[in-house]
């Protein structure tokens, strides 16, 4: 009988450091119980073939794995990138028929495409790699297939969430190892939901607009002679502000503001966890959500501003919760998702609130999924 592996990766969400991850700085994120799975079997051929439910098929021939700008922005340069990365570490490669499912929505913000690179990660770790590579490992090979191949300029954060599991706190300083630390933590004891919003847009056509954040905080620091906002000195980009409105613009500074808080509120909201204080949680889930609004102005594309469903689902949070609970937009931003965590005696009443507005279904309660990407085996 044909033997049938089975695999499956979360999805992510991001609690503190908004886009500063690309800069070396920190995050606090955690794996939800949203995943991408799949069923592959080898078929002993030469090229990997990925059946996604809804989509095309996607064919990879293993003997030419060079990126193809052709194919930039699709699923065939994110399985092209990932493989060329083991076929560059030596593993002999083999012909799979990979049969993948997911509910972590495209444009979602939850890093549906993380979720899928992790999971081929993982996939081709385990069938050709006897497991030896490390959650790291995995993720910056994945990282490296959306960056080169796929042309996506993101930091790290997504994958290493999706590969590692739990809720994570990551520190960027030294990516190549990163230091990422698991913190225990039960959302539902403290008597809130975490819900993720879907505002009726789909942000993954947006890559120029997430594209424009690291190039605008690239521009501050070259000022600097520097590659990476964190190797900016925080006093040194305050004395020189107005040196760089003129050589970079106002927005790439009111960016670099929200970098140095966001840091700071990524672990401040870790300490927050470690101390059981729900209440400062809180309320650092609304200061970061304002800092990304404001200063890294990612709610909304400037392309499309008559389209503002993330300001829409935040002003809805805002008067429904009434200064209880916390909101803030997820993710990339731009569009896609917004989270809340919602006192549960106010979930009906927000979920309701919410569906009036962006239909039925659209309030998800999620819970923290405390492993990453794994090969389903019978005993789990």
């Amino acid at each position: 009988m044909e033997q049938v592996f089975h695999f499956s990766a979360p999805g992510r969400v991001e609690l503190g450091g908004n886009h500063t991850d690309h800069q070396h700085g920190c995050v606090l994120a955690a794996a939800v119980d949203l995943e991408t799975s799949a069923d592959v079997r080898l078929t002993g051929g030469g090229s990997i073939r990925v059946l996604s439910e809804g989509y095309a098929p996607v064919e990879i021939p293993l003997r030419d794995l060079t990126p193809r700008p052709e194919e930039c922005g699709t699923t065939a340069a994110l399985v092209r990138g990932v493989a060329a990365a083991f076929a560059a570490r030596g593993a002999a490669l083999g012909g799979l028929e990979v049969h993948v499912r997911s509910d972590v929505a495209p444009g979602s913000g939850l890093s549906s495409s993380a979720a899928f690179e992790v999971l081929l990660a993982r996939v081709l770790n385990a069938l050709f790699c006897g497991g030896r590579l490390s959650p790291i490992e995995l993720a910056q090979i994945s990282q490296r297939a959306e960056n080169v191949y796929f042309g996506k300029p993101c930091g790290l954060m997504d994958q290493l969430v999706s590969s590692m599991g739990g809720l994570v706190y990551i520190d960027f300083a030294d990516p190549a190892q990163p230091a990422a630390e698991r913190v225990s933590f039960d959302f539902s004891h403290c008597g809130h939901a975490l819900c993720i919003v879907s505002c009726g847009a789909d942000h993954a056509n947006l890559t120029a607009d997430y594209a424009a954040i690291p190039d605008e905080l690239a521009r501050v620091c070259a000022v600097f002679g520097k590659t990476y906002l964190r190797e900016v000195d925080e006093d040194a980009f305050y004395a020189a502000i107005p040196q760089l409105r003129k050589a970079v613009g106002d927005r790439a500074v009111v960016r670099a503001i929200h970098f140095y808080n966001d840091c700071r509120r990524a672990a401040a909201l870790c300490d927050a966890v470690r101390a059981d204080d729900m209440d400062t949680f809180l309320k650092l889930i609304v200061e970061g959500g304002h800092s990304s609004f404001e200063f890294n102005q990612n709610a909304y594309s400037i392309k499309a501003p008559q389209e503002q469903g993330v300001p829409l689902a935040l002003a809805l949070s805002q008067k429904v919760l009434n200064g209880r609970g916390a909101w803030r937009l997820q993710g990339g931003g731009f569009a896609g998702t917004i989270q809340a965590f919602v006192p549960l005696a106010l979930l009906e009443t927000y979920k309701n609130a919410i569906d009036a507005v962006f239909g039925a279904g659209s309030c998800h309660v999620l819970s923290v999924r405390n492993y990453g990407a794994v090969m389903v085996t019978p005993d789990m």
